[in-house]
Formats: structure tokens, C-alpha cells, sequence
């Protein structure tokens, strides 16, 4: 597992986890923009990178997945230690898009337990029902600009599993694939012990276990994101005292642009991570920002 960290000037600050979203990185702009969010209050700051998203491709049978709560757990447990052990004091969690829904499962699964790794989570732009979400990115302008762009990388990724691990899934069918349904059924859903495309996305979504969450929680997903139709958002229903709900009406997709043009995306960690600390009753500290 590659780990990318950012060390806040004193050992006791507060440690901000970051999961990436699908094909993402520490070197996506939303990652950019939370570390420098880090550095300005001086938080220690880590970005676990999903198998095979790193630029280095992961030894086993397997890769990542949008609901993959075991390998947030193993991560949380970890980085909670460790922090712990050098002198950290607190230790709050967000994830970006796939990320994120996946960090709420873990909440959700492990219920009271949560706060042994994490004293507050949130999601951003998360697709909390993925079946709704995944029939959007296979439609329209979706389709033809997002889904290709995804597919692209992922279907390199995936043939190296293969050259790795020959006779792991059909190669005809994988490159076949025109969507992200067809390459889940072939690759995603068989290798992580899902039966289906639609059993994957029905058992890996967030949104049905939100009512279990017994931590802060934050669900953050703009009304005119492309990607996750208004429709699939939780509701006041669906969540437990726990969790805080900001649906506002523009951002799009991890994007929220504050300022004028050509703008800047740093509302969107102030916001959010303003709202972890302060739910896990840690202390913001502003510091001088520095040129680096």
C-alpha cells in the first residue's frame, strides 16, 4: 500500500486521511488543494492510494472497488496507530467521489467501533447509490467524454492484472467493454466476490447503511453534479442522528469553484475540513502559508 504524507511542524496535531476517488491520486487537484488546506493548519495530512492507483501496479488477485470498507479499515486501523504512537492526537477521514462512498460504508459497518480509528468523517461528491450513479455516467455526454476517459486507464490497468495472473478474466470481453456496467462485469464485480454488475452496486453503495453511522459524518454532493443524479442523494430518512447532509444547488462534480475566473478550488477543504475538526473537537490552527 503506497502512502503519500504531508508532516504538520508539531508531532500532537491532528492527522486529516484523504481517499481518492476513481482513477485519482495525490496528485489530483482536489488532493493538492487539502494539502495545502494542511499546511495552512498545520495538520499532519495522508493519502492512502487504492490498489494500482499509485503509478505502481499491487501484487495480488484483486483491485479496488467503490465499497471496499475491509481495505478502509485496514488503512484507518494503521494510520491510527501510528499516529497515535508518535504523539498524533486526533485523526479524521474524508474521501473524494468512490472514495468517499466508500469510507461511509466502513462507517456504517463498523458502527460504534468507528471511533476507535476515526473521530469524523465525510464524504465529497460521493456516489452513495451506485447503481443510480453508474446508469448516469453510461449516458449521454457522460458516455462519450467521462466513461471513455475513465476506461481508458482502467483497461490498461486491468491487462497488466492479467499479465500478471493469466486466465483472471475474459480479455475479449474486458476490451469489449464500452461502459463502466460492461467493464464492472467483466473485471470489478468477478474479482472482488460480487456475482454481477448489479450486485456490486446494489451490496457496495453507502446510502441504504447511512442510518448505522455512529460517528460525525459529513455527506457532501452538489444538486447539478453530472455524475449523481439529485434524485439518488440521501435524505433526512435514509441517515442517522450522526450524519450531517450539504446539498447545495452548484459545485458539480469535486469541483466548487470560489472567486473570479478563472477561480480556485480551496473553499471546498476549508469548508470540510473546518467542519472534521470542529465535530471531532480538535483545535484549527492557522499558520503562515508557505511559497512551497
Amino acid at each position: 500500500m503506497d502512502v503519500d504524507r504531508q508532516l504538520a511542524s508539531q508531532v500532537d496535531r491532528p492527522l486529516l486521511v484523504l481517499f481518492h476517488g476513481l482513477e485519482g491520486s495525490s496528485q489530483s487537484h482536489y488532493a493538492q488543494a487539502f494539502a495545502d488546506w494542511a499546511v495552512i493548519h498545520d495538520v499532519h495530512f495522508a493519502v492512502p492510494h487504492f490498489r494500482g492507483c499509485s503509478g505502481e501496479l499491487n501484487h495480488a488477485p484483486r483491485a479496488n472497488h467503490s465499497g471496499d470498507h475491509q481495505e478502509i479499515d485496514w488503512l484507518l486501523q494503521n494510520l491510527a496507530e501510528q499516529h497515535r504512537a508518535s504523539g498524533g492526537k486526533g485523526l479524521v477521514a474524508t474521501g473524494i467521489s468512490l472514495g468517499g462512498n466508500a469510507l461511509m460504508r466502513w462507517a456504517a459497518e463498523r458502527g460504534d467501533s468507528a471511533a476507535h480509528s476515526a473521530d469524523a468523517v465525510a464524504s465529497i461528491c460521493s456516489p452513495l447509490d451506485l447503481m443510480q450513479s453508474g446508469q448516469a455516467i453510461g449516458q449521454g455526454f457522460n458516455r462519450q467524454v467521462y466513461t471513455r476517459m475513465f476506461l481508458r486507464t482502467m483497461k490498461r490497468k486491468a491487462l497488466a492484472k492479467l499479465a500478471q495472473y493469466p486466465g483472471l478474466f475474459d480479455r475479449q470481453a474486458l476490451l469489449a467493454a464500452r461502459d463502466l456496467y460492461e467493464f464492472d462485469n467483466v473485471f470489478t464485480a468477478p474479482l472482488h466476490g460480487f456475482e454481477s454488475t448489479e450486485d456490486y452496486w446494489t451490496r457496495a453503495s453507502a446510502k441504504p447503511l447511512m442510518s448505522e453511522i455512529r460517528i460525525p459524518a459529513l455527506a457532501v454532493n452538489a444538486l447539478n453534479d453530472p455524475f449523481i443524479p439529485a434524485s439518488s442523494l440521501p435524505q433526512k430518512a435514509d441517515i442517522s442522528a450522526m450524519v450531517t447532509l450539504w446539498q447545495p444547488a452548484h459545485g458539480g462534480h469535486v469541483g466548487f469553484p470560489e472567486g473570479s475566473w478563472p477561480g480556485h478550488v480551496c473553499g471546498l477543504p476549508e469548508r470540510v475540513g473546518r467542519w472534521l475538526l470542529t465535530a471531532a473537537g480538535l483545535s484549527l490552527k492557522k499558520t503562515e502559508k508557505s511559497d512551497g
